[in-house]
């Protein structure tokens, strides 16, 4: 936590810092990014693999849902990737003009797939507003043996990236993506059974509006919350009042003034504030320096802040060196006068 302290005494006075440091990422933060991007590749992996079969199997059975669960892969592999590429860098350190890392290029990819969602949305729309004009027969065996091998994949990534997706609204963004696959394949499978049994060609159309509903409403958070990131909000979980508050609630706190929180990326939030407090003893301005930081840890999860103290009270002048008393400033006062 960066704590800088400063005292006025009528002219500007020096500010002097007191750094306990930044921690660089700990161990377990890197098993767990190592975890999650093994994860990653994994997914990527099975997604790449069965999109051909799925595309392929579309195409045979002339299932537009199926075809769109097939683009809906592929959109996948794309965001997915991308996801891994901003896992990795945001693992480079900070350096140059890059003063707080590459961490909030995992935030900007979360967007790009919220967005690349809706896109989804959209152009499934699109074709089945096309396919209502002008229908098609579908097969409904080949289309069921897809819709079941997706919604198996789909269920093997889930499981992957589930324990991930809370923390991380890079990988929530990915994990929504294959949520909504796996949604497409129940919608397909019961699109197929309904062709294969009752020969309901129209239900195709209709599964592919209800995928594309569902694809829209899912990214509608993930868009929300990154913009919400990128224009430096305060966290939903976090109410700038109850900090101030609770900040005001130390008795060495007169005011806060200029309280900014905002979030550098999913887990990692940053606190910047000016406290006005009474002229303390550099032992009373530590203790206090330190419960504020424990407070702000423990009460709202906030582990790097800056604070600025600031006392308006004038310095007493003897209390900066022993030789300053009161006899000595006045003889220099009045050989000042003469």
């Amino acid at each position: 936590m960066r704590l800088l302290i400063q005292k006025h005494s009528g002219a500007n006075a020096p500010v002097i810092p007191s750094c306990c440091g930044c921690s660089s990422i700990n161990h377990l933060d890197v098993i767990h990014r190592k975890q999650k991007n093994q994860r990653l590749g994994i997914t990527i992996g099975l997604i790449a693999s069965f999109f051909v079969a799925q595309l392929a199997i579309g195409l045979w059975s002339h299932s537009l849902s199926l075809l769109a669960d097939a683009g809906h892969l592929l959109s996948d592999v794309a965001a997915l990737g991308l996801t891994l590429v901003a896992s990795w860098l945001a693992q480079r350190p900070a350096a140059g003009q890059a003063t707080f890392g590459y961490r909030r290029v995992e935030i900007l990819v979360a967007l790009v797939n919220g967005l690349s969602l809706l896109a989804i949305a959209f152009f499934i729309t699109w074709e089945a507003m096309g396919r209502v004009q002008t229908p098609e027969p579908v097969l409904g065996l080949p289309m069921l043996i897809g819709a079941v091998v997706g919604l198996v994949v789909n269920g093997l990534n889930i499981t992957l990236l589930h324990q991930h997706s809370h923390d991380d609204l890079n990988l929530r963004g990915a994990f929504l993506h294959v949520v909504a696959d796996a949604a497409s394949s129940v919608g397909v499978i019961l699109a197929a059974l309904a062709v294969y049994f009752w020969n309901w060609s129209w239900i195709d159309v209709a599964t592919s509006l209800l995928v594309a509903g569902l694809t829209a409403l899912s990214a509608i958070p993930l868009i929300r919350e990154s913009l919400e990131i990128l224009m430096e909000y305060a966290p939903r979980s976090i109410d700038p009042a109850e900090v101030a508050t609770a900040l005001k609630s130390f008795n060495a706190v007169e005011r806060v003034e200029k309280l900014h929180i905002w979030t550098i990326t999913s887990g990692q939030l940053m606190l910047c504030a000016h406290l006005s407090v009474p002229s303390l003893s550099a032992e009373e301005r530590d203790r206090l320096l330190q419960q504020l930081q424990t407070h702000l840890n423990q009460e709202f999860g906030i582990k790097e802040s800056i604070l600025q103290l600031t006392s308006c009270e004038p310095l007493d002048a003897s209390a900066l060196h022993p030789l300053l008393s009161n006899n000595l400033l006045s003889l220099l006062s009045r050989q000042h006068e003469c």
